[in-house]
């Protein structure tokens, strides 16, 4: 039988996770709630990331919450102070006492009859609420992709994925290679080329990468001149207008922002063949994520023979290190396998309505945050081409706007119809970590409220003038059945 019972469980004490419970005491603060938590920690993808270097690749002052300035410096902040900051809002809020550690979510049981969610853990607590709120993004947090190397068992150096990156490694002289190019190892290079004898980055094909200030003038300017709250709406909406119609323009002219990219990193390695032959993407800008380096650091470690790209496929790990389809070896006494992130779509809970299984890989997207045939649940994911707190926030937003309508009207469950048809998927990215997954996450359909944009000017004006009620079916909880005395 179930245990306690909340109004609503925020499921993630990451990012996300945070900023739902500080708009829901906000604003319905007669609501109970609590927040469960997976890991020890609070940090979510920044507590499970420790590797060299780790950072934000999106712009502090739109990445930190509209309602508590980023105050640091540095507009990418390491992975240790965005932790820090997210905790400090938790504790300076009183929502660190609501959250429950090492209590990962297995599964959740709708039932209608009672007009609420039954919700199993892994410590065998079962806990029941009317609303429940996946707050875990989508990463899988219990392992990483790590591809079938040949020949690993030959090889006398160390592996070490990022994810899972290993206290006690020393890379201080030694010979590194960074197999990929994405965020994560544009990221690992630079950092361990300060240390190491040197650092091989190894990609199968090239990465768009563009150079960013680690600090922020006009943020700087703004702060010396205005309020901290004004000061931060200066920098972020600078910083929106820039990261949003930098995307529109690479999505409408490829070819002039592709120019524009490779004139960047000519600029810092003075070498055109150079940049022809490792940082020249088969692809478009911005089909994939592009990856950020703040203030041209990749570039720099290049530059001053700390660092160098290797473009070629492995053909068989040797004792040595790592032997390529050239016939080239590189010599490595540490490998790193930023290969990628397996995604997960809501914590790899299992879901069950009235019994039946839910397929989430069969449901439609309702608004980027409900899944069709789902009562009383919404998940949390943000952009692929902005912040991520900026959709979440929205999220939040909309998902509190909704209990309040329920509420109004003495309705005890609203569900997400069916789209008549779906399109693309909701991830709509060509990333070799996407495309694996892209069974396992809801489709879009092909109108609103089912097309997911990737557009935040747009939504922020939209998404909270929203119809609640546009193709949702809203239900009361069931009076309950009394019994029938008999007269004789």
């Amino acid at each position: 039988m179930p245990g306690e019972h909340f109004d609503v469980l925020i499921i993630g004490a990451g990012l996300s996770g945070i900023g739902a419970a500080w708009r829901l005491q906000r604003q319905r603060p007669g609501d109970t709630y609590a927040i469960l938590e997976a890991r020890d920690a609070i940090g979510g993808t920044w507590d499970l990331f420790r590797y060299p270097g780790v950072r934000s690749d999106s712009d502090m002052f739109t990445l930190s919450y509209s309602f508590r300035p980023w105050r640091e410096p540095e507009s990418l902040a390491s992975g240790e102070k965005i932790r820090r900051y997210i905790e400090e809002t938790a504790d300076e809020a009183g929502i660190t006492r609501r959250i429950r550690f090492g209590t990962r979510v297995v599964r959740a049981e709708w039932s209608s009859e009672q007009a609420r969610w039954t919700v199993h853990t892994s410590t065998g607590d079962v806990l029941s609420c009317a609303f429940l709120y996946g707050c875990a993004g989508y990463y899988d947090y219990a392992e990483g992709y790590q591809p079938d190397f040949p020949g690993l068992d030959d090889f006398r150096g160390r592996l070490v994925h990022p994810q899972f990156w290993p206290a006690d490694l020393d890379h201080r002289g030694k010979r590194v290679v960074v197999i990929g190019s994405g965020a994560t190892a544009v990221t690992l290079v630079p950092a361990m080329a300060a240390d190491a004898a040197h650092v091989t980055m190894l990609q199968r094909s090239p990465t768009y990468v563009t150079p960013l200030p680690n600090r922020d003038l006009i943020a700087d300017t703004a702060r010396r001149l205005l309020p901290p709250k004004a000061a931060n709406r200066v920098a972020r909406a600078k910083n929106l207008l820039l990261t949003q119609g930098f995307y529109h323009l690479a999505r409408s002219r490829p070819a002039l922002v592709r120019g524009a990219l490779r004139r960047v990193a000519i600029h810092f390695l003075q070498d055109p063949g150079y940049v022809d032959e490792h940082f020249k993407p088969r692809y478009d800008p911005w089909d994939q994520r592009l990856c950020v380096i703040p203030s041209g650091d990749l570039y720099r470690s290049i530059a001053d023979g700390r660092a160098s790209v290797v473009t070629d496929h492995i053909d068989t790990f040797v004792p040595e290190g790592i032997r390529l389809k050239s016939g080239a070896v590189l010599d490595a006494d540490v490998v790193v396998s930023a290969t990628g992130l397996s995604l997960l779509p809501i914590g790899g809970i299992r879901l069950f309505v009235d019994g039946e299984p839910v397929d989430v890989g069969k449901t439609a997207a309702y608004r980027g945050l409900m899944l069709s045939g789902v009562p009383n649940f919404a998940y949390c994911i943000g952009y692929v081409n902005a912040s991520w707190t900026l959709r979440a926030d929205l999220s939040h937003r909309y998902l509190l706007k909704l209990l309040d309508h329920m509420e109004r009207h003495g309705y005890a469950a609203a569900t997400p119809a069916t789209p008549a048809s779906t399109g693309r998927p909701l991830l709509d990215l060509s990333s070799g970590y996407v495309q694996r997954a892209l069974d396992k996450f809801p489709r879009q359909g092909r109108h609103d409220p089912w097309l997911v944009r990737q557009n935040y000017l747009r939504d922020v004006v939209t998404t909270p003038r929203a119809d609640v009620t546009r193709d949702m079916r809203f239900s009361r909880k069931p009076a309950p059945v009394r019994s029938t005395e008999v007269v004789r």
